[in-house]
């Protein structure tokens, strides 16, 4: 906010003192100007200042008439024809005309088309010129307060899930200690003491390679990786959780297909796809993991038996620390942000993740990722359907 007041305030300064040289200027050639001119028309050089504002910038006349909008304030519905339509701004406006200070202030726009967002905006009106002229800039700061927003949300959430695994773990030590001529009490609360801070670790590990890998930027030195190897190495890792709930892992589709990436952040993010298909699958079935050429691209899904998605969720289930059944996630020992992570692991690759989910049925998740060289083959653009459904 200190920045746009800044440079609000530099503009302001600006088009008044070009204001006030282009009066000398005028005086001293001797050529008349007329108050009623300048009463009714945009100051020379100003409408072309105007026009490259980024902002939401208006001019309004003594009588509350519009001179000059920038087409970003009409796009916003803050100006229609020749009246200014927010009545907030407006007051403003008047208030500036009358005492001649300077005036901030935030207000919000309501949405003026249905299904969009309500548009918040910082605003300085300053006077212009000596015809009672009122200079108001809007600057629009939704995407900002958006961003805080997540932010926010993302702290508190971090906070609540490391808040968890450490208390418990406190708890244990306590009674540890206190259980201490028990060896097979002990030997209990140590076993729980270690599902904890295992959890703890885990929550780290996410946190810190969604760190790495958020900012949307490209893998920086991408390389030819073999998928195959990609998906055994993915596969090798979540067997031991698999095999607890005698999930059979397959590994299968088209073989020697090569992408463009990080074959580590890819293992990531295909082992995240396979865990979370695993805790969500019931016992004694599959979970399938496969390659296709399509098109440029190649395409990893991993399909699953499992409880499904409801339709409602399938937007949000990329959002971090987005769970939804969050009993079910926290017993599993989820740390909420697997998804997450896949999410900008494929758009750091330059690719993209999506979801085939039905209630019941199993649900497939597909990583789409650039080809190595743009050789794969390209094939008819099919949906993958669970294994279920297929059957």
């Amino acid at each position: 906010m200190s920045e746009l007041v800044t440079s609000l305030a530099a503009l302001a300064g600006f088009m008044v003192g070009a204001i006030a040289m282009m009066a000398v200027r005028t005086r001293a050639g001797g050529e008349p100007h007329p108050v009623e001119a300048g009463e009714s028309a945009l100051p020379q050089g100003v409408a072309s200042v105007l026009a490259v504002l980024p902002s939401s910038a208006v001019v309004l006349d003594r009588d509350d008439r519009v001179l000059r909008a920038s087409s970003a304030a009409r796009a916003f519905g803050l100006v229609r024809g020749d009246r200014l339509m927010a009545a907030e701004l407006l007051a403003l406006a008047r208030q500036v005309r009358r005492d001649g200070e300077i005036r901030e202030s935030e207000f919000e726009v309501a949405a003026h088309k249905f299904g969009m967002e309500a548009t918040n905006f910082a605003v300085r009106v300053a006077p212009l010129g000596t015809h009672g002229q009122v200079l108001v800039l809007a600057e629009d700061q939704t995407e900002r307060r958006r961003v805080e927003a997540v932010r926010r949300d993302f702290v508190a959430n971090v906070s609540h899930e490391l808040k968890t695994p450490v208390g418990a773990l406190s708890l244990l030590a306590e009674t540890v200690r206190a259980a201490a001529d028990d060896p097979v009490a002990v030997t209990r609360f140590a076993g729980r003491m270690e599902h904890e801070a295992a959890r703890l670790t885990y929550l780290v590990q996410d946190l810190i390679t969604l760190s790495r890998i958020q900012g949307g930027d490209p893998i920086p030195t991408p390389a030819c990786v073999p998928v195959d190897e990609v998906m055994h190495e993915a596969i090798d890792r979540c067997n031991t959780r698999a095999a607890a709930k005698a999930i059979t892992l397959v590994a299968g589709g088209t073989e020697g297909l090569r992408v463009w990436g990080d074959d580590e952040l890819l293992v990531t993010a295909l082992r995240n796809l396979i865990d979370n298909a695993v805790a969500y699958s019931p016992e004694s079935t599959r979970v399938v993991v496969s390659a296709r050429p399509a098109g440029e691209s190649v395409e990893v899904s991993v399909s699953d038996q499992g409880i499904g998605i409801p339709e409602s969720s399938q937007e949000r289930i990329f959002e971090r620390f987005f769970r939804v059944d969050a009993a079910r996630s926290r017993a599993t020992g989820g740390t909420g942000l697997g998804l997450a992570i896949v999410k900008h692991v494929a758009v750091a690759h330059g690719g993209e993740v999506s979801v085939w989910s039905k209630e019941g049925s199993g649900s497939t998740f597909t990583l789409r990722l650039p080809a190595f060289g743009g050789t794969a083959l390209a094939v008819p653009s099919t949906p993958i359907i669970p294994l279920e459904a297929a059957q």
